[in-house]
């Protein structure tokens, strides 16, 4: 049985069983263009650059068997923008020469097949399943054949608390999720635990909830009744329980 641990102050969980993972999702790499629409610029390749740095320095700490990238790695969704077509394919070279790298695309990821190395292995949007964990991006219903699962590791939802007299107001959050398995799989009993895991893009925030574009994801909606809960900032304190899911989703 495998068993995960958050990399303290990193959006990233490392899960380790008989092979050694490490998962991180949501780079949404290109995303500049849609700020460089509105006269913001943050640089030229700055940002990619930084996912890079970031991502290298915890694969050297951690020395896992392989990098599991949880979907939307670029951040169109419909077409392939023209940063996009230089800055994914160099993110992919550079961490290639890290560590092994398993592609679960997200909703972001159309074509993204144009853009991945041979040796990358890109799987299927449905998901990956080892020993008994579910590792998907978030964005679509998991099919029965995934019912054996004990665990969801997910991202897509971008969590985000907000509390505007918290000191953690508008920081990226982790979220675990314990509720009735029958809920997400109906030929089933017994529980399920969902884990969430905040967008590796640290640019991905907003201090009001009215400002903050999250995203729905049905796995989310279908669960009505949460058993137990926990809301974690990303240095691993506890922030919340099930009490205060409305804060972060």
């Amino acid at each position: 049985m495998s068993h995960e641990k958050i990399i303290s102050g990193k959006p990233a969980l490392l899960i380790e069983g008989k092979k050694k993972y490490l998962v991180v999702t949501d780079l949404h790499i290109g995303f500049e263009s849609s700020f460089s629409s509105n006269e913001i610029s943050l640089g030229k390749n700055t940002t990619v650059n930084e996912t890079i740095d970031e991502l290298s320095e915890i694969i050297e700490a951690q020395n896992p068997d392989s990098v599991i990238l949880l979907g939307d790695v670029k951040s169109s969704i419909k077409n392939i923008s023209k940063s996009e077509w230089n800055e994914v394919p160099f993110f992919f070279e550079k961490i290639k020469k890290k560590c092994n790298i398993i592609l679960v695309p997200g909703n972001h990821d159309s074509n993204i097949q144009l853009l991945v190395p041979e040796d990358i292995s890109l799987i299927s949007s449905t998901g990956m399943e080892d020993e008994r964990t579910l590792f998907t991006h978030g964005h679509t219903m998991p099919s029965e054949n995934f019912s054996h699962v004990k665990k969801i590791v997910m991202g897509h939802i971008h969590p985000v608390f907000f509390q505007e007299e918290s000191i953690v107001n508008g920081e990226r959050v982790w979220i675990s999720i314990k509720a009735d398995k029958g809920q997400i799989f109906p030929s089933e009993s017994g529980e399920i635990e969902i884990i969430i895991i905040p967008s590796f893009n640290k640019y991905f925030y907003a201090t009001t909830k009215k400002k903050y574009k999250k995203s729905i994801s049905p796995i989310i909606e279908k669960i009505k009744k949460v058993t137990s809960a926990r809301i974690v900032t990303l240095d691993g304190t506890i922030i919340g329980d099930e009490s205060m899911l409305d804060h972060v989703l």
